[in-house]
């Protein structure tokens, strides 16, 4: 079959567009049969992916970042025939700015490799992680995490890490805090709370290990939460949270981790939030997590 390339052109501030030439020649040596599209608006990648599904397309592949991603498997939700029907198989050729997921699964961030994994047709079963209707891959959040990519998306000269660094740093001189009330499994929790994450890899925001024992495949969502009472304390957890390891913040006082299969949230303020980064054009107030076990089948070494 012909499979369907998907490239977001916005991905890593436009570099996907400018490393298109590169994809190609690494798709077409690794003699992968394709066909393009192009997105054109936030959002675009999710009704190209369900559109070329629809039309018999397979596999479907993207060029792009976690956004790019998270975009795709809400898109071949949206095609399946039913609400438990396998997704995929996604190829990832990743040029986006963190390539957190890419990096979860082991995949190679080099094009020429990764289009070789792509070809060679292994594939892996992974989660499916799900806030209310809107899919995800890798990971999502409330409170502080998304406060942070608030901040990123307002800095227009920095690139790279660097970027997120400076932004986490931003948000936590801001100090937001909300009260909430969560419940998971067999276990809630009332209380003040600074950041809420949810994890499905360990991975986010290039070099943050927000959900640090999360892992794609064990049909568990990895929710960390907790509060940090002064800006001191958030500084302190700050170089913690690039801990991939032991070390780690979530080993703070006031900061847990728990694996479930559900959890729900009332905070008594909106807040930002995000799927794989990319975040919600409204803050939301309540949230409703669950877990699709193995759904998302993607090419894997």
């Amino acid at each position: 079959m012909t499979a369907k390339v998907i490239l977001n052109p916005y991905a890593n501030r436009w570099r996907s567009q400018a490393r298109w030439p590169e994809t190609e020649a690494a798709l077409r040596a690794a003699g992968v049969d394709f066909d393009l599209a192009i997105s054109q608006f936030k959002g675009h990648v999710a009704d190209l992916v369900e559109q070329a599904v629809r039309e018999g397309y397979a596999p479907i592949i993207v060029s792009g970042g976690d956004g790019t991603i998270g975009d795709a498997v809400n898109g071949l939700a949206r095609a399946a025939r039913s609400p438990d029907e396998p997704l995929g198989p996604l190829g990832i050729m990743p040029t986006g700015s963190a390539n957190d997921l890419v990096d979860n699964l082991g995949l190679p961030m080099d094009l020429m490799e990764a289009a070789r994994v792509i070809r060679a047709g292994n594939t892996r079963s992974i989660d499916l992680c799900k806030l209310d209707d809107r899919y995800f891959a890798n990971n999502s959040a409330a409170g502080l995490e998304p406060y942070v990519t608030i901040k990123h998306e307002s800095i227009r000269h920095i690139k790279g890490i660097a970027r997120y660094l400076i932004a986490a740093l931003l948000a936590i001189l801001d100090k937001p805090e909300w009260y909430g009330h969560v419940r998971w499994d067999d276990g809630e929790y009332n209380g003040p709370l600074t950041l809420v994450s949810i994890g499905n890899g360990p991975r986010t925001g290039g070099l943050f290990f927000m959900t640090p024992h999360a892992r794609l495949d064990d049909g568990k969502l990895t929710f960390a939460f907790g509060y940090r009472k002064t800006r001191w304390q958030m500084f302190q957890a700050l170089p913690r949270a690039m801990k991939p390891g032991k070390g780690n913040y979530v080993e703070m006082d006031g900061i847990y981790e728990v694996h479930c299969t559900r959890v729900t949230i009332h905070l008594d303020h909106p807040s930002p939030s995000h799927t794989d980064g990319e975040l919600f054009p409204y803050f939301i107030q309540d949230f409703e997590y669950s877990i699709q076990p193995g759904r998302l089948r993607v090419f894997s070494p």
